[in-house]
């Protein structure tokens, strides 16, 4: 009998679109959220991981270097890029993309499960988001994964993504 060892990666998001600018709360994001209700809200699941992003992740466990994917150097990127997603590729594909890092006390992580979330402002990201990417930061830019999936086209306003990871 042949025994069979299996890793799950599960990767769900959450883009909430919003009319208002939220650079007053920059800081203290959470108070956007409470006092304003988004006008649409897209949930999904699945993504690519990438090869880039499994070299990152085991540098980090082994100790060999890398940057984390914390709160001073996560980001998520999102751009108008269409191609499919490839285990080789390292980065956004779109020749539009805009580069977001975490709001505060972000990224977390909580049983096997982690969640990054950033909030793209009236001025960025306005144009259509096709794909999206967790990254290590502008220097690092290690990215984790790659979802390829039309979410509309921004043109101000607050759009924020979310992105939970869960390992298993």
């Amino acid at each position: 009998m042949e025994k069979l060892e299996l890793a799950n990666w599960l990767c769900r998001f959450k883009l909430s679109k919003y009319h208002q600018d939220i650079e007053p709360y920059r800081g203290r994001e959470g108070k956007f959220h409470q006092l304003f209700t988004p006008y649409e809200v897209i949930e999904g699941e699945g993504n690519l991981l990438l090869n880039e992003g499994i070299d990152e992740m085991w540098d980090l466990i082994t100790g060999a270097g890398g940057t984390a994917y914390n709160n001073s150097n996560a980001r998520i990127g999102v751009g108008n890029g269409t191609a499919a997603a490839v285990v080789t590729q390292t980065g956004l594909q779109g020749t539009s993309t805009a580069f977001k890092g975490m709001e505060t006390a972000y990224p977390t992580s909580i049983a096997q499960k982690a969640t990054f979330k950033s909030s793209f402002g009236d001025t960025e990201g306005n144009f259509a988001w096709e794909e999206w990417t967790v990254d290590n930061g502008a220097t690092a830019n290690k990215n984790l994964n790659r979802k390829v999936e039309s979410l509309g086209t921004k043109s101000g306003g607050t759009w924020t993504l979310e992105v939970s990871i869960t390992l298993s």
